[in-house]
């Protein structure tokens, strides 16, 4: 297709050095999968790079395969003449740290023991992911970034840059992010950790040569689904909506809005680790923008980056209030920071949906970038 990247091959670097986490503790080397769209310039100064989401990978646009029928995973916003126009930009997109489709995370072999981490592996933070994406993209010989972009934990990482590495990025683009998740949405990802690791194939971590915790991994899954919609997208997509006439007397039956959880929930267990999903949530419940800053206002003084952001109206996850008050404090700080808040039905999910308006806003504004 004229607007598809086509064919992109899935890269590996491994830095051999020792990488010191947030929390003190050290590996000894770690490896990174990324992928690349478009054309590094000579000035090196047309780079992009995408962060994403919570389960994401480093396969964010094109395919891997000829015959591959699902894209990457905004493949309607990276291509030619899309949002990240790659006849401008170098588009990059890396799997961030402690994640299971290919940078080094629990389910990684230690090179030390030849056994998998599992709950050795250290804790991971944004800002460990946001280091880590710096190192590559010193590999790649950039300097200065065009811009960081990315939804939901993406646009945290994209708020991490800008503050710990301002000096590396003329604008970010946090989209359907905040600086901290609600204790609402602490919760969620409590049972979803909980359902985990009551699993009795969870074992403590240690179920890589044994079965797998798939319930608990798939009941985590469902949790999360439920707060990537909104109650506008649940009444639309599957309202009450019985999924057979049997069964409503008993147990044996489920509404459709049931069998999309439980569906989307094994799905989830073919390809992602449950430990990986623990380490993410946790990455998530405990990043903070103004942890050892002394505050928020204090933590985007640190901001010189350009900044636009993106929320959605129905966004239960990221509410929009979150971004105003960022918002706000830029301005109060004299700052002068871009917000659009879509209105959508689609809830946290629209980022990855809403591609025609975002693209307009965010093409806009990377032509302004300067």
């Amino acid at each position: 297709m004229s607007d598809s990247v086509g064919v992109v091959k899935t890269k590996f670097v491994t830095f051999k050095d020792d990488f010191f986490f947030e929390s003190g503790r050290v590996i000894s080397q770690v490896t990174v999968a990324y992928e690349t769209y478009g054309t590094l310039n000579e000035k090196k100064d047309n780079a992009i790079l995408v962060c994403h989401a919570l389960t994401g990978s480093a396969h964010a646009a094109g395919f891997n395969r000829e015959d591959e029928q699902k894209p990457g995973w905004w493949d309607s916003m990276i291509g030619p003449g899309k949002a990240f126009d790659t006849n401008k930009y170098f588009v990059i997109c890396s799997n961030f740290l402690g994640s299971c489709f290919g940078t080094t995370g629990p389910s990684s072999i230690d090179p030390h023991s030849k056994k998998r981490y599992a709950l050795k592996f250290p804790v991971v933070t944004v800002r460990d992911m946001v280091k880590l994406q710096k190192k590559l993209v010193d590999h790649l010989g950039i300097e200065v970034l065009h811009s960081v972009a990315g939804g939901s934990m993406g646009g945290m990482q994209a708020l991490e840059w800008g503050v710990t590495f301002p000096y590396a990025t003329k604008s970010i683009i946090p989209i359907a992010a905040s600086a901290a998740i609600t204790p609402m949405a602490i919760s969620f990802n409590a049972i979803a950790k909980f359902a985990i690791m009551k699993d009795p194939n969870w074992r403590g971590g240690d179920y890589y040569d044994d079965v797998m915790p798939t319930d608990g991994l798939a009941i985590a899954r469902m949790a999360g689904h439920i707060t990537y919609m909104s109650d506008e997208s649940f009444h639309g997509k599957f309202g009450r909506r019985y999924s057979a006439y049997e069964g409503i007397y008993d147990f044996q039956g489920f509404f459709e809005v049931e069998n999309y959880l439980r569906y989307n929930g094994y799905k989830f267990t073919e390809f992602y680790d449950a430990n990986t999903y623990l380490y993410v949530l946790k990455a998530m419940d405990i990043f903070d923008l103004s942890y050892g800053r002394n505050s928020l206002k204090d933590a985007l003084r640190l901001v010189t980056a350009q900044s636009l952001f993106i929320t959605f109206t129905s966004d239960f996850l990221f509410p929009p209030y979150q971004t105003e008050e960022i918002v706000n404090l830029m301005k109060e700080i004299g700052q002068n920071p871009q917000w659009e808040n879509i209105q959508s039905d689609y809830g946290h999910d629209a980022f990855l949906l809403e591609f025609e308006v975002q693209t307009g806003i965010v093409r806009d504004f990377l032509e302004k970038v300067k």
